[in-house]
């Protein structure tokens, strides 16, 4: 289910400040990007600058990008956050999040037209500049069915008033660098 952001400080934070964001964001090469570590749920595709990665920050990205890793930096019990690449044609397939322990926020950076996002029933596209919240731990799937790359800003943060410590799954522990 998607969230109401005006519940959430930060998203007016992350909103005032997305030009900046996707200033940088456009200074980073695409062969700096990495697949999505979970590839059972594209073919191809998708994939992602990391700067937080459950709770460790990811020091030589983050040095590219000083004025995004402030912003994400601002964001109170921030888990993971990074940017988030789509290639034209990209399909996420329906699946669920790890734990209900955390929600994710998107921040639209680079969205054309024909770009949603499925939670549960609801289907949204992205705007720039705009964030959208939600439980991921509700079925939920993506498309970019455009000619053009869609980049958002991916960001997890814990649930609030939530107490369950938030852990990645082995198989992406042992990915994160350290």
């Amino acid at each position: 289910m998607f969230l109401n952001g005006v519940d959430y400080a930060f998203t007016a934070d992350l909103e005032s400040n997305w030009l900046p964001i996707r200033q940088e964001l456009l200074g980073i090469s695409p062969k700096s990007f990495v697949a999505w570590p979970e590839k059972f749920l594209y073919e191809s595709g998708w994939n992602v600058f990391g700067l937080y990665a459950f709770g460790r920050k990811m020091n030589q990205n983050c040095a590219l990008c000083p004025e995004t890793t402030r912003a994400v930096e601002r964001i109170p019990d921030l888990v993971t956050a990074g940017f988030s690449w789509m290639e034209p044609g990209t399909h996420i397939k329906p699946h669920v999040g790890y734990t209900k322990a955390v929600l994710r926020c998107h921040l639209g950076l680079i969205i054309p037209e024909h770009c949603s996002l499925r939670v549960g029933s609801e289907e949204r596209s992205w705007q720039e500049g705009k964030t959208l919240i939600f439980d991921d731990t509700t079925e939920h799937e993506a498309w970019n069915r455009s000619n053009d790359v869609r980049v958002v800003l991916l960001l997890d943060f814990k649930r609030p008033g939530g107490t369950a410590p938030v852990k990645a799954p082995g198989w992406i522990e042992q990915s994160i660098p350290g």
